[in-house]
């Protein structure tokens, strides 16, 4: 058994997927993306799905199964991910796949000597560059060197490696389950107008027994309303959004003061920086136009609208953003009322009315309906508890991750071992 390096072809299998795209329908099997693969996690979310028959035929070559390590060949390379057990999947385009063959090499441990900056720094050596796509050549990949220690070793540094990938993993899914959570409650208070009925309006009801009770489904009474031509709770009003957020529309600074040299202020052009929550830090501006504070919320004012993120620092924004805050408060109801919005937005792109971008005038004169301000108390009192949760477990997977991008290339090159 090797105790430092050998080559992909000594330990595993190379094959590729299908070179055309099947017909993607609603579900079924997997088509497997590149798009899916990030940072060693594979996401199915970003997966298509394709028929029975045609994952037949694109499965002639290799039908993925548990402990593959899946890859890019083509664009985003040195991407990968582990093939999960019982996900019935076939290879996307430009995809590849390393099925072990030397059963002392165990998959978690491939998986992270892949994502070493040896390796990485190997794929790049190896790249070639296309017109269109880089690449890299699958006949020459069994030839690419990787160091693979003694079995023991490998169990060691893949645990490790892997506490701190499940943890950062467990704190992500805690932090959809409670974005999902605040946002059945807003859509059930605030678009259902089932909120809970207080005791004051139970006594206006002559029904005191209804405290508690969700309003519109115990016959909570609801009023026209001219200006948003529909009902709504008695004693709401109509309210346009610049009289509930103050809003910044962002500015793009002169192009020649953004640099990675961390001077000046963190800058934020659009999306493109966006995160599943916060956005990612990419470069500054040492001539700052418009700016965000910490905690006010990012909206995209270019396709795709309605796209949010949270300010987690002072920052200046550029023209593909506006940020908003409440002007009395309220910044998690505001965060879910243009989670709304969104929607809306995504109705009217589906529906053939594709909006390339946003206007001040058009953003400051969205209409809502606008509750009580006692149900907003409370509405923040439980979600802004979620919103404390999930910023913490940020902060958490920031500190994790960097923990593990400095293990890593140490473990996967033997300066230091686990004991």
């Amino acid at each position: 058994m090797f105790d430092s390096m050998t080559t992909i072809g000594n330990i595993a299998e190379v094959f590729d997927g299908p070179h055309a795209t099947p017909k993607k329908i609603e579900s079924g099997a997997y088509y497997l993306s590149i798009s899916s693969l990030e940072k060693g996690r594979l996401d199915l979310s970003k997966s298509a799905f394709l028929s029975d028959s045609d994952f037949k035929k694109w499965t002639k070559r290799v039908t993925p199964k548990e402990g593959d390590i899946l890859f890019s060949y083509e664009t985003r390379l040195g991407e990968v991910a582990l093939m999960p057990k019982n996900v019935k999947a076939c290879l996307g385009r430009r995809m590849g796949l390393l099925r072990i063959k030397d059963s002392k090499v165990i998959p978690e441990y491939l998986l992270y000597a892949y994502l070493s900056p040896n390796f990485q720094l190997t794929i790049l050596s190896n790249t070639i560059k296309g017109a269109t796509v880089d690449r890299i050549a699958l006949s020459e990949l069994p030839n690419f060197e990787i160091r693979i220690p003694e079995q023991d070793e490998q169990k060691k540094v893949a645990g490790l490696l892997q506490a701190l990938d499940k943890k950062i993993a467990l704190n992500n899914r805690i932090n959809t389950e409670l974005e999902a959570m605040a946002k059945t409650l807003y859509d059930y208070w605030f678009v259902q107008f089932d909120f809970p009925i207080s005791e004051a309006q139970a006594n206006t009801l002559g029904k005191p027994e209804l405290k508690g009770k969700p309003y519109k489904s115990s016959g909570g009474k609801m009023v026209f309303n001219e200006a948003l031509k529909r009902e709504i709770p008695e004693g709401w009003e109509d309210k346009e959004l610049s009289e509930i957020a103050d809003i910044t529309m962002g500015q793009s600074p002169s192009g020649d003061s953004y640099n990675e040299n961390q001077e000046g202020d963190i800058f934020f052009q659009g999306s493109t920086d966006f995160g599943w929550r916060f956005p990612t830090i990419r470069q500054y501006t040492t001539e700052p136009k418009r700016l965000a504070k910490q905690g006010d919320i990012l909206l995209s004012v270019r396709a795709p609208v309605g796209t949010l993120n949270i300010a987690e620092i002072d920052c200046c924004i550029g023209r593909g953003l506006a940020a908003l805050r409440s002007n009395i408060g309220f910044n998690s109801y505001l965060f879910y009322v243009m989670s709304y919005f969104k929607q809306i937005f995504d109705y009217r792109n589906s529906s053939g009315t594709t909006f390339g971008s946003i206007t001040k005038d058009d953003l400051y004169s969205l209409k809502l309906a606008y509750p009580t301000k006692d149900l907003l108390t409370e509405y923040d009192k439980i979600v802004s508890s979620y919103n404390k949760t999930t910023f913490n477990n940020h902060k958490q997977n920031q500190q994790l991750t960097q923990l593990r991008d400095w293990l890593l290339p140490m473990l996967m090159n033997g300066q230091v071992t686990v004991k």
